[in-house]
């Protein structure tokens, strides 16, 4: 008897009415109940836009650049699946329509398509498909969930939704459609409508696509007469219709998915036999949450947060998220401040308010807006005992400010931001001088996983507790290696360098002379997760919370 090969199952997930009402999150949380129930799970993001990737687009537009193991920069919802299905993704689980159609255009050239005219269908969708079945086959991932940006009706994404319904059409057993939109309570009205959600059900039939389970994102929870009027409207089960209100937390969306049983309403609309249900850590990660009364204060000193009169987190979204794993997971409630860097450069008197912290942060960032102001806090926190995590532009700042107020160098300063600078401690890697040059800025950093040797005796080596650890990496400019022996010297401490000695991976105070000063070259948020947290973070919370 031949043994029948198993089949893989799709689960797309559009968007309705509005972006930023939370696909990203609806695609993680599914993702997390399916693997609960013993399934392999991955995840891929697809982006409507031109661009390659997300490197070179400015994070108060579009959000955090999330960096893969591979060094792919792609989009902060790549983060959050990394985070709620606790795995590593690399490139093949991310694409743009601008990589779409440069592999179709290299193919093309390179005469795969035997002669053919290539058309943009089927051909792109076609190419489409392709990427999301290597995905998938190379995760040996049972259920794969495809998370499409945009909403319905773009004519961004129409060439990916034609490629889900022509999944759909070949095996309709295997492909499942979620919509995810947003039902409104106009504030004078007091009413729940959902008719903008009937409007988006309709126009994804215009695509050939009839969605399977409707997500209905409100303030509130949806009431009994509104699911009966989607279900009806949208041609779905009323069981298919699941209320999703704002929630105090991300973590709690898969639980809150779970109390409609949304994963066995998933599992047999994909002819998926359950296995083992099985919430226990995650359930644990969400009761300290539920149970952290202590506070401990953080202030993220940055230049992304804001866009007009509103205040804008997502630039630093991988950030925030591990202070808060950390946090929640020692019992402590964390309180996160936005501040920003550009008011302590107008008005260094307002350093004082950082007293009130129990911790800093200076994240990464490009540029020469703000500089001053970070460099200000680097030194206020050094001098004042204050606890002091830098990440990236938040080592390169705080060796900048070393070599400026301790070595007394004059003239001193990053090349990124003077390029005539005297002493430039900060200077650019020299493969990348070249690109720089050339104006070559796409990918052209030093990104993706990178091993770190650790000294022993220091403050990194009593986090780590090994003496190689591997980290990701976003960055053009490095620790000029010709100060590092005067740096030194003077009393600070590389604790973490390349295999090679050559580049700095982690600077800090002595124990004796501060209680927590650490800045690394790396970036170690974007590995940090509910159910594995970053050892960096964890040790920078513990110091903040006494």
């Amino acid at each position: 008897m031949v043994k029948q090969k198993k089949r893989k199952k799709y689960i797309f997930v559009v968007g309705g009415v509005m972006s930023g009402v939370g696909k990203g999150i609806t695609a993680s949380a599914i993702g997390r109940i399916i693997k609960s129930r013993g399934f392999e799970v991955t995840a891929i993001k697809v982006d409507p836009y031109i661009n390659v990737d997300a490197g070179t687009m400015n994070p108060i537009e579009h959000g955090e650049v999330f960096v893969l193991d591979d060094g792919d920069e792609t989009d902060q919802d790549m983060g959050n699946y990394e985070r709620f299905l606790n795995i590593n993704l690399s490139s093949d689980n991310y694409m743009t329509t601008g990589r779409v159609y440069q592999s179709v255009i290299n193919k093309e050239r390179n005469l795969e398509y035997k002669g053919k005219c290539v058309e943009v269908v089927p051909h792109i969708p076609m190419e489409i498909i392709s990427r999301i079945k290597k995905a998938s086959k190379k995760d040996g991932a049972d259920v794969t969930i495809i998370e499409v940006g945009g909403t319905v009706g773009e004519y961004q994404n129409i060439l990916f939704l034609e490629a889900a319904r022509m999944m759909k059409v070949k095996n309709p057993d295997d492909v499942l459609f979620v919509l995810v939109s947003y039902v409104p309570i106009p504030s004078k009205v007091g009413e729940m409508k959902t008719k903008p959600t009937q409007y988006a059900s309709r126009t994804l039939n215009a695509a050939g696509i009839q969605a399977d389970i409707i997500v209905a994102r409100s303030s509130k929870e949806l009431d009994d007469i509104r699911k009966d009027k989607i279900a009806k409207s949208c041609s779905v089960d009323k069981k298919s219709v699941i209320s999703a209100p704002d929630v105090e937390s991300i973590y709690y969306v898969p639980l809150n998915f779970e109390k409609y049983e949304l994963s066995n309403t998933i599992l047999k609309k994909l002819n998926l036999r359950a296995k083992k249900k099985d919430f226990k850590e995650w359930k644990k990660f969400t009761q300290n949450i539920e149970k952290a009364k202590k506070e401990v204060k953080i202030g993220i000193v940055g230049k992304y947060f804001k866009s007009g009169d509103f205040v804008l987190s997502d630039a630093y979204i991988s950030v925030i998220e591990a202070i808060k794993h950390s946090a929640f997971n020692k019992g402590l409630k964390p309180v996160i401040d936005w501040l920003d860097s550009e008011e302590y450069k107008k008005n260094p008197k307002k350093l004082k308010e950082l007293n009130k912290y129990d911790g800093i942060v200076v994240p990464g960032g490009f540029g020469t807006r703000g500089v001053e102001g970070k460099i200000n806090v680097a030194r206020y926190c050094r001098e004042n005992k204050i606890p002091y995590l830098g990440l990236c532009y938040g080592m390169q700042i705080a060796v900048v400010e070393y070599a400026r107020n301790v070595l007394k160098l004059e003239d001193v300063h990053t090349v990124e931001m003077k390029k005539n600078a005297t002493h430039k401690v900060i200077d650019i890697l020299p493969e990348q001088r070249k690109k720089v040059k050339n104006k070559e800025y796409g990918g052209s950093m030093r990104l993706g996983l990178y091993a770190t040797n650790i000294k022993k005796g220091t403050q990194a080596f009593d986090a780590y507790k090994t003496e190689i650890v591997e980290e990701r990496h976003r960055h053009r400019y490095e620790v000029n290696s010709d100060y590092v022996e005067q740096l030194e010297k003077a009393g600070l401490v590389f604790s973490g360098k390349s295999p090679s000695g050559n580049l700095m991976e982690i600077m800090e105070l002595p124990k004796k002379e501060h209680p927590f000063y650490l800045a690394t070259q790396f970036h170690p948020e974007f590995l940090s997760k509910p159910l594995a947290t970053h050892p960096l973070f964890d040790a920078f919370i513990k110091i903040a919370s006494k």
